[in-house]
């Protein structure tokens, strides 16, 4: 242990000089030369929302990612390089300039693909060096922009597509319009808070044409609503001034997303997708006179499947009828939208977009939630572009091998272990999968290094892993005769004890426990949660899409902390906002949540983390953005719940999702936020933002090795991240 005092010594001693003179410093000014080391995985990659290519030399692509920022390339996808580190890691839209696109890049950041997990950005940024520094340039306030169009023949005219907040009201959304490159914004077409800009289209050859879709959508914890009267597609013809709709052809009712794609080659020729109420009514239309006239093609089940997280639709750059429409396999029509046939095989499901070399239309790009493919031949072989380490953990735990190895689950791409470090450098097959579909939380067994835990969404699967046999137990808890039926989270809350190795927890709305690795079951607690019946309507929700939703289960257990010093001792922390804990193993549950000051109603309990020195102290962690509430909430007890003290300060910023508590020092904090990760030495009076080679990306949950004192970040956007001797 004598190896971390002089660094952590000089932490302190650092913090306190600064803390006495005001603002803390960042970077090596504070954390000296303690730097971020990502290991990925790479050969797993993660979602992809917008592809941008180079209109004259197709070698340079650009990826815009869910959680991972902005990839170069400059080789056709060889290689790789992040250019947006900085800044809000997900991404809705990336604009290459036509007149300058060697230089001038315009991205819009926060994801529109409207899933539950979906992070948050802060307006427009725009680079003039090909992606070396960024400007903001306004919108702060938009959370999720779709689309970016710049003029063809005068580079500070750009119009902007904001979709806006997702989990409530705001009237950032809408198309705004800049002539003057960002200095200024004018907001040229609004429907309501409630609706926002889906989808945003220029005719390439008269760029005063404009095609706007609006969507009326609202997500909660526990519902989606998709669609409404105020969904509509608008056409302008004189740059933005007057809009009307352009509906001939269109269902009647109740319309959802819709997206519009011109044909380059033939910007008469238009291609929209209509999610509807009437089953009769959606899928692809066509209108060969700009929208004056709609022709309904198609309502094949790929085209229509899940229009929230599926409305891309791209058209040949040369050929007006060859289309890609995005969705669980994607497809690809050459005659105009009349037949579909499925993308290939060996392409990661769930696509997003597609992007055509102009020069040669048969070498196509397309993004999935699993990364980047390339077709040489027009769509019918695919292969996987390498090196782009965006995968989007939820959770990371660590074992005591050495090297120590990391396990932890992914989005849409199952469960996996690797080592955290190798002599040669971890390579893709140093990892090993354990899990499938979404991935969550892996828990090591902590007697047998050949056995981990490991699930997949809503508990749809929990299982014992053996990692040496390559075999797998089913291992779920399931309701008791005369038990309602058991409610899992999309997350469900796992865990292993730290005090008995064949001890295992699983939250639904009671707590479960172990004592044989999962081969039998009991309840230890009632049922924890408000048990609102307002809030347990998911078969009811997608609005006019049944198959909108599927992630919704509500009023769960979300978070499982036994204190590390009491058997005893276990705190659960629940979606719908409960806080409560046993002193007695579960015989007895006391829902402390009145006690804490400030926290709004209902406020998503996102982690607990017993105290490493205090049985009667823990942190809870909140998450409000599922509320539309961006602020921080994290607070500490000290007398096993009965009074709280928030610990945040101005210095962070974005939601919190994880804290972990040192194990040398109880005042050394390390707590994750959508933005990135923080540090205070001193109990929370100070917080310094973590930046050495470490990207502004959501950090879903932290945790420490107690034997290497490293910090171990599950990102949810650029994988596993690793800090090495952190005290």
């Amino acid at each position: 242990m004598q190896r971390y005092l002089l660094p952590l010594f000089l932490f302190l001693l650092s913090l306190s000089a600064y803390s006495q003179e005001g603002a803390l410093p960042k970077g090596d000014a504070l954390f000296g030369s303690m730097r971020a080391r990502h290991i990925g995985p790479a050969l797993m990659s993660g979602r992809i929302t917008d592809l941008a290519g180079h209109p004259a030399d197709p070698k340079i692509l650009y990826v815009g990612t869910a959680g991972g920022g902005v990839w170069k390339s400059t080789d056709g996808g060889v290689t790789f390089t992040s250019v947006f580190d900085d800044h809000p890691q997900s991404i809705g839209a990336i604009a290459i300039d036509p007149q300058n696109p060697d230089k001038v890049i315009w991205v819009g950041t926060g994801e529109c693909w409207t899933r539950n997990s979906v992070s948050v950005g802060n307006g427009l940024y725009r680079s003039t060096d090909g992606g070396k520094n960024w400007q903001q340039l306004g919108l702060e306030k938009s959370e999720r922009i779709s689309s970016i169009q710049v003029n063809p023949s005068n580079s500070n005219e750009v119009y902007v597509g904001v979709l806006g907040a997702l989990w409530g009201d705001s009237e950032d959304r809408g198309v705004y319009k800049t002539t003057d490159g960002g200095a200024t914004w004018e907001k040229i077409l609004y429907v309501d808070a409630t609706t926002g800009c889906s989808d945003l289209a220029m005719d390439p050859k008269d760029p005063n044409t404009l095609y706007a879709a609006f969507w009326e959508f609202r997500r909660t914890a526990y519902s989606f609503n998709s669609g409404g009267y105020k969904s509509a597609l608008y056409k302008s013809t004189d740059g933005g001034k007057t809009w009307n709709k352009a509906h001939n052809g269109f269902p009647e009712g109740k319309l959802g997303r819709i997206a519009i794609a011109i044909a380059p080659s033939s910007p008469n020729i238009l291609y929209s997708v209509i999610e509807s109420e009437q089953n009769a009514g959606k899928g692809l239309y066509r209108s060969e006179d700009g929208g004056g006239s709609w022709q309904h093609l198609n309502k094949d089940f790929e085209l229509a499947v899940r229009p929230f997280y599926f409305s891309r639709i791209v058209v040949d750059p040369k050929n007006p009828d060859v289309i890609c429409k995005a969705g669980l396999s994607g497809s690809i029509s050459k005659d105009g939208g009349n037949t579909f046939r499925t993308i290939g095989s060996g392409v990661h499901s769930d696509i997003h977009d597609f992007w055509f070399d102009i020069n040669d239309p048969n070498r196509i790009y397309l993004g999935s939630d699993g990364g980047v493919y390339r077709s040489w031949d027009g769509g019918t072989v695919w292969e996987m572009v390498k090196g782009l380490p965006v995968s989007q953990y939820y959770h990371v735990e660590v074992d005591m091998q050495k090297p120590f190895r990391v396990y932890g689950g992914l989005q849409d791409n199952g469960s996996w272990v690797g080592p955290s470090a190798s002599p040669g450098g971890i390579e893709a097959r140093d990892w090993l999968g354990v899990g499938y579909g979404d991935g969550f939380r892996v828990y090591p067994d902590r007697e047998d290094p050949n056995i981990c835990y490991s699930e997949m969404q809503g508990a749809e699967g929990l299982w014992r892993v053996d990692m040496k046999k390559e075999q797998i137990k089913t291992i779920k808890p399931y309701a008791e005769e005369g038990d309602p039926k058991l409610r899992f989270n999309w997350n469900t809350p796992i865990s292993t004890s730290s005090h008995r190795p064949s001890r295992l927890f699983v939250g639904s709305q009671f707590l479960h426990q172990s004592d044989d690795r999962g081969e039998t079951w009991v309840k230890i607690s009632p049922d924890l949660t408000t048990n609102d019946p307002e809030k347990q309507l998911q078969e009811e929700s997608g609005g006019i899409s049944v198959d909108n939703s599927g992630a919704e289960n509500h009023c769960t257990i979300f978070t499982i902390g036994e204190s590390p010093l009491d058997e005893k001792v276990i705190w659960i922390g629940t979606d719908d906002g409960n806080v409560q804990v046993t002193m007695d193993g579960g015989k007895n549950w006391a829902n402390v949540t009145a006690n804490i000051t400030g926290l709004p109603k209902n406020t998503w309990v996102y982690h607990i983390e017993p105290s490493n020195f205090n049985k009667q102290a823990a942190y809870a962690v909140f998450d409000g953005h599922t509320r539309n509430d961006g602020n921080t909430y994290v607070y500490k007890t000290t007398d096993g719940g009965k009074t709280w003290a928030s610990i945040v300060t101005e210095d962070i910023q974005g939601f919190a999702r994880s804290i972990q508590e040192d194990f040398v020092n109880p005042n050394l904090l390390y707590l994750g936020t959508e933005f990135g990760l923080y540090i205070t030495a001193d109990g929370g009076q100070n917080w310094s933002k973590f930046t050495n080679n470490m990207p502004a990306v959501a950090v879903h949950h932290v945790t420490l090795h107690p034997r290497d004192h490293a910090l171990v970040l599950a990102t949810h956007g650029r994988g596993i991240i690793i800090i090495d001797d952190v005290t």
